[in-house]
């Protein structure tokens, strides 16, 4: 399948599609259909699980995904590529962090399974993501690929474990929260995986994004986009820098590169 000249863009999902009330702007909803209208594909790149965010992926009518930042690949009903976490090291990690009182939560692409039944830490991240509390099955993560991990620590806890794992990598997205997953997974190795499937080149490829796991992503592809409201190192690697979320930044950065 060879898309020749044809665009993509890569849309991060917190801060940059929903709004810190969780809610996608009018001016972006209405810009995704005009995109989609002039024969631009449209994507979504994100840390959620493909779960976390099916109901926006039916509203908008995207088919086409990364997930997991970048563990978990789908172009409509195919599985493009995915980058499970190694069984043996998740081990040796939740050993360690039960130990130092540190919970933690498993995902696949199915469920997510918490290894403790109601922690503070786990609540409060959770609810800021309007997400419900994960359910409990520590041994959730024995017989399943499990593609992203969150260990629940604060920053001054994390340097320990950045320094004693170095087969995985941990990205902070919440005052109490690291992702967890596999070394060298990013976004951008699933959009590489996903426009080498699709045939569309690099240059054609956009990405939209705030946060510090966009960071690869706004590299690699041929435009980067950052929003107003990201961070700064984001806006540092980006090509364009866009208005916040809630001031029409969707619609303006795609007027910026000329897809508007």
């Amino acid at each position: 399948m060879t898309m020749h000249n044809e665009k993509i863009v890569f849309f991060d999902i917190d801060g940059t599609l929903l709004n810190h009330e969780k809610k996608i702007p009018v001016s972006t909803r209405e810009a995704l259909k005009t995109l989609t209208e002039n024969g631009v594909h449209v994507a979504i790149a994100t840390g959620r699980a493909p779960f976390m965010f099916a109901d926006l992926r039916e509203d908008l009518g995207i088919d086409t995904f990364i997930s997991f930042n970048g563990q978990y690949v789908k172009h409509q009903d195919k599985v493009v590529h995915t980058n499970p976490l190694s069984r043996d090291e998740i081990t040796v990690l939740e050993e360690e962090a039960k130990k130092n009182g540190h919970p933690m939560v498993f995902l696949d692409h199915e469920a997510m399974m918490s290894n403790h039944d109601e922690h503070p830490h786990i609540m409060k991240s959770m609810d800021d993501l309007k997400m419900h509390y994960p359910g409990y099955d520590p041994s959730y993560y024995h017989n399943r690929e499990i593609y992203q991990a969150l260990l629940f620590c604060e920053s001054n806890d994390e340097g320990g474990y950045r320094d004693a794992y170095g087969n995985l990598d941990f990205i902070r997205w919440h005052d109490y929260s690291m992702d967890v997953i596999p070394p060298g997974g990013s976004k951008a190795k699933g959009i590489e995986a996903m426009i080498e499937h699709l045939g569309f080149k690099r240059e054609n490829t956009y990405a939209f994004g705030d946060a510090l796991n966009d960071i690869e992503m706004l590299k690699f592809a041929g435009t980067g986009v950052a929003m107003g409201n990201g961070y700064e190192e984001v806006k540092q690697v980006a090509d364009y820098i866009t208005d916040p979320v809630d001031q029409n930044g969707i619609q303006k950065g795609l007027k910026k590169v000329g897809l508007l």
